[in-house]
């Protein structure tokens, strides 16, 4: 078959990722990994992310499911939610280093307080272990209490069990028998290269290479063979050198296919989304420079403290600030070239966008307002 133009890449990527919507769970096992992000601007970014791909998706609606879904909060290639299945092909994990003498003392005290209780709240075990029971290696401090959790579930001896308040709750986790191997298994890390892949294809060379070394995060155990699953990676996708760029993309799959051809739709897309979380493959396509500037100081921003990309059809023309306010949605957008598409399909797309965040917010239409 022919190689496909970057403007077959593009709308490949943009359909392959904005997929039918379809329930939570299905939608989860499909992407394989959403990442987390606390900021509300106006919804975290796991239910931005998620509004798209599952049918009356409300916000929270994740958090409020958790419990009952068959999946996790772990570190993947960043933080988040993952399917059980994958996160099983991570653990359990074995650190480089060790605990030292305190800290393992402090850890082991703190595991049998969590098995005592069955679930805990971050702020019972300050109260527990404030009281001097094992104040030499502890110390009492919530700073204290938070890196050990946090330790002992990134280890994988903890799971969340759900939140309360965006506050996470913890609960002791055993591990299936048997799950003690910790030699390499080339299967398992070519099934983590792939759900990485499925999710962001296509990918140039450059993007594909930092995703699999990001794996180091959830196999640290497997750092040094990284560079063999890449190679492998290399050897079993799709793969056109075009533009002067080498792009991959899971066998199969043809980019070119007339079924990728755009629709009259706008998305408000998080800074997270698949479609734009790569920012190396987003100036491939669409030729301009997307920067999260949520961290950087007020007056150097240039597109806005949590913009969101704005995509109409297969083309990210701008990006939107929202924020709400008095029960109210307001919205600020900026354009690529200065403003907004003509076109009258981009105006009414552009409401019904609008529209679909309201009700995601629980907030009233503006047909409702009136």
């Amino acid at each position: 078959m022919p190689s496909p133009t970057l403007d077959d890449l593009r709308r490949y990527a943009v359909s392959r990722s904005l997929f039918h919507p379809t329930t939570l769970p299905v939608a989860l096992r499909k992407l394989g990994f959403v990442q987390a992000d606390p900021i509300r601007a106006p919804a975290r970014a796991q239910d931005l992310t998620l509004r798209h791909r599952v049918e009356g998706y409300r916000a929270g609606d994740l958090e409020r499911r958790y419990p009952k879904l068959e999946v996790e909060e772990d570190f993947f290639i960043n933080y988040g939610f993952l399917s059980r299945e994958v996160q099983r092909l991570m653990h359990p994990r074995k650190l480089p280093t060790g605990w030292r003498v305190g800290t393992r003392k402090g850890a082991l005290a703190l595991l049998e307080f969590i098995r005592e209780r069955g679930e805990v709240h971050p702020r019972e075990v300050d109260a527990h272990f404030a009281h001097g029971q094992v104040r030499n290696y502890w110390g009492g401090s919530s700073s204290a209490t938070t890196d050990l959790l946090n330790n002992l579930h990134y280890r994988g001896l903890l799971r969340v069990t759900r939140r309360e308040n965006g506050i996470r709750l913890y609960a002791a986790h055993e591990h299936a028998p048997g799950a003690q191997e910790t030699a390499v298994s080339r299967q398992q890390l070519d099934t983590l290269v792939d759900v990485v892949v499925a999710k962001y294809a296509p990918l140039p060379a450059a993007s594909l290479s930092a995703l699999v070394r990001r794996l180091r995060y959830g196999t640290p155990q497997w750092y040094p063979e990284l560079d063999a699953a890449l190679r492998r990676a290399k050897g079993r996708l799709a793969h056109a050198r075009i533009d002067g760029s080498s792009w991959y993309w899971p066998a199969g799959e043809r980019p070119a296919s007339s079924r990728h051809a755009p629709k009259d739709e706008v998305r408000l897309l998080a800074p997270f989304d698949p479609i734009v979380w790569d920012r190396r493959r987003f100036e491939l396509l669409w030729g301009w420079a997307y920067r999260f500037e949520a961290y950087t100081p007020a007056p150097t921003r240039k597109l806005g403290y949590y913009a969101l990309p704005l995509l109409w059809r297969d083309q990210v023309v701008g990006w939107g600030n929202l924020a709400v306010a008095g029960g109210r949605l307001s919205s600020d957008f900026g354009y690529v070239r200065g403003r907004a598409p003509r076109e009258r399909a981009f105006q009414k797309a552009l409401g019904s966008e609008l529209d679909r965040l309201r009700s995601f917010l629980g907030l009233p239409s503006t047909r409702d307002r009136d």
